[in-house]
């Protein structure tokens, strides 16, 4: 028998059954850490191929409770590096782009059907200045490689640059710091804000199953349990 799509009341009751099996350390750090999770802004990583930088911006992306990762592969195989990404991608969405001629088109307009603004961070002289960035509308931050930076794809499809202010002679930051800064400075403007930034009730029980999941050993087996407890499968 198949799996039947489960509705609001049933998906709280599944993740009641799950968290019983998981510890309460754990249970109480999932509702510590939940109401500060957002999709208000989400990352986007652009053909990253050096694995410690890539997997240094997941790790980044968590402690600021960004939810959401999109990663584009059109010439680079996105690599984790497991000592510096620590565990982080166990509690990150990450979606991947790699199943058409040109990913970055395919990632903007899904995420434009989204409701965001896709804002490309480049050093151009009619960039938008990081402090003046606007956060009304949901945003995408879009990031390119070290060495190339953004596909001129990337640039032309975007809606916005933006920029970080620097004064040395070096002209950009390596692409875990500049993610650092950039993400910083916005959640702390955003959390600081009126804007409804924070995920809905569904989302976060959407996530919080995905987190128990996680860490359970064999999750199929206590979630097909309740379900034919259920007759649910």
């Amino acid at each position: 028998m198949e799996k039947k799509d489960l509705d609001s009341e049933t998906r709280i009751k599944l993740l009641e059954h799950l968290e019983g099996f998981i510890s309460e350390n754990k249970s109480g750090l999932f509702d510590e850490i939940i109401p500060n999770r957002t999709r208000h802004i989400t990352m986007v990583l652009e053909d990253i191929y050096q694995s410690q930088n890539a997997s240094a911006v997941l790790r980044t992306c968590d402690c600021f409770g960004i939810q959401d990762i999109h990663i584009i592969e059109n010439r680079n195989k996105y690599e984790i590096n497991p000592d510096v990404a620590l565990g982080s991608t166990k509690w990150l969405k990450i979606n991947k782009y790699n199943q058409e001629e040109n990913n970055t088109v395919k990632c903007f307009n899904e995420l434009r059907e989204q409701g965001y603004r896709i804002v490309a961070t480049t050093p151009h002289k009619d960039d938008t200045m990081l402090d003046d960035l606007e956060l009304h509308d949901k945003v995408a931050l879009v990031f390119g490689t070290e060495l190339e930076g953004l596909s001129d794809v990337a640039i032309e499809n975007a809606d916005e640059n933006v920029k970080i202010p620097m004064y040395g002679f070096t002209e950009s930051f390596n692409i875990s710091v500049s993610a650092a800064i950039i993400l910083h400075h916005l959640t702390e403007k955003l959390r600081d804000s009126e804007i409804n930034w924070r995920l809905s009730s569904e989302e976060m029980i959407n996530i919080r199953l995905d987190w128990v999941r996680s860490v359970l050993k064999r999750p199929e087996i206590y979630e097909s349990d309740f379900l034919n407890k259920y007759g649910l499968i």
